[in-house]
């Protein structure tokens, strides 16, 4: 009999383990920050940030979920290695103090059964704001290729530079960046 009982707590335990394991690991060949601006009126400057890592728990039944993303500002890539370095410096990202931005949810919001937007706070040259991405595109299923459980989310959101100690040539050059997110991520 006390064998059965703890086979039976056994089996709840694992249950329960696999039940609360609702964590996905961002595919950082498939997660990119993307963002872009005026360029003094004449065009959009389109960039991106080529490393980006981070978990995402969701929970589609609960309705809830949480984020905690990491972009490693270093790998800015605009296209340009000159305007690579000159983002990078002191006036913009500095990224020699700040090697890295986050973003840490605090609530995701759903219309229906999908999530619709996730509001956080975004920390970015070490000022810390709160940001809402709202959802564009969002699907979770096993990936045709690993069979694992994934999920997948475009979101987008906009920010001002002069927010974050980054006014340089603002207004000239937009204050305002759209911010776009790719993020594909997978249970282990």
């Amino acid at each position: 009999m006390k064998a059965l009982y703890i086979s039976a707590l056994l089996a709840l335990a694992s249950t329960s383990a696999l039940a609360a394991d609702n964590t996905y690991t961002t595919d950082p060949n498939h997660t990119f920050v993307r963002f872009s601006y005026s360029h003094f009126g004449y065009t959009t400057q389109l960039s991106r940030f080529d490393t980006v890592s981070g978990s995402i728990n969701f929970d589609a039944a609960a309705k809830t979920g949480d984020a905690d993303i990491t972009v490693d500002t270093r790998s800015v890539s605009t296209g340009s290695k000159i305007f690579n370095n000159h983002i990078q410096d002191a006036d913009f990202l500095d990224t020699e103090k700040f090697p890295t931005a986050t973003f840490k949810s605090t609530k995701f919001v759903f219309d229906g059964d999908k999530p619709s937007a996730v509001e956080g706070n975004l920390t970015l040259k070490g000022i810390t704001k709160p940001v809402t991405l709202k959802i564009t595109s969002f699907k979770c299923m096993p990936h045709p290729m690993t069979k694992k459980e994934a999920c997948g989310a475009d979101a987008t959101t906009t920010l001002k530079r002069t927010d974050f100690n980054m006014g340089k040539y603002a207004p000239s050059v937009g204050d305002e960046v759209t911010v776009s997110i790719a993020v594909e991520a997978s249970k282990k």
